[in-house]
């Protein structure tokens, strides 16, 4: 068993269903418990100062639900969604859930969506530790490792990323502020509001547009004495 200890928050209006929880993350030896409420505002005011790890969520609660308070929030902790309701199973996936549990908790499906837990915070703290050598993200609900060396740009669409490497194009539900900050700045600029290029691969430029490999990408006009700045480190 790894010693990794999770810090955890329980969400949802049911006070026995919050109980049952607590009672489960209190008999865990890789998980604490950080706090608990019985609705997502509460929730929200919380986690901005509390350092939590991972949320066990309702989605069901009055005036917000479960995927509001995600909505709401910028850096997101791991998530286990707990609800009555199958229906919410696909959107949850939507969020980069970490499991999806169904009420009445059965100890053994708890115990698993731990371990997913544990290894998904095991990947984000070896990102961290490796520099920002890869990054993981989700695409098609499977986590994949991308080399920063490999990344060429990255392009908006809507509420979803285009991570454009060596060999593949991959898309991610993200947005450029939040993806943006994963990227280590020295190497990764945001040259215009829809496309963010690996510094690396740039091989051209002017006033208009930049070129990196067979790509041309627009250029923001206000982006180029930043792009010149970047580059003159290399």
């Amino acid at each position: 068993m790894t010693d990794t200890i999770l810090k955890c928050f329980v969400v949802d209006d049911s006070s026995i269903q919050r109980l049952a929880i607590v009672k489960l993350i209190e008999n865990h030896p890789n998980l604490k418990l950080a706090g608990e409420f019985s609705n997502a505002i509460e929730t929200k005011a919380a986690i901005k100062d509390a350092g939590v790890d991972l949320i066990f969520l309702d989605v069901e609660m009055p005036i917000l639900t479960g995927f509001d308070l995600l909505d709401d929030i910028t850096e997101k902790p791991g998530v286990i969604f707990v609800t009555g309701q199958t229906k919410y199973a696909f959107k949850a996936f939507d969020y980069s859930a970490i499991d999806y549990l169904q009420k009445p908790i059965k100890k053994d499906r708890f115990l698993y969506a731990v371990e997913r837990a544990l290894l998904a915070h095991k990947m984000r703290t070896e990102m961290v530790e490796d520099k920002g050598e890869f990054i993981f993200v989700k695409s098609n609900l499977k986590k994949r490792k991308v080399y920063l060396k490999d990344l060429k740009f990255i392009q908006a669409l809507g509420d979803y990323v285009k991570l454009i490497t060596e060999t593949e194009s991959l898309v991610v539900l993200s947005t450029m502020k939040s993806f943006e900050k994963q990227l280590p700045a020295e190497d990764f600029l945001r040259i215009h509001k829809s496309y963010i290029v690996n510094l690396r691969r740039v091989e051209k430029f002017n006033s208009k547009a930049v070129e990196l490999d067979s790509e041309v990408l627009p250029l923001s006009r206000n982006r180029k004495a930043d792009l010149v700045e970047a580059l003159s480190q290399f």
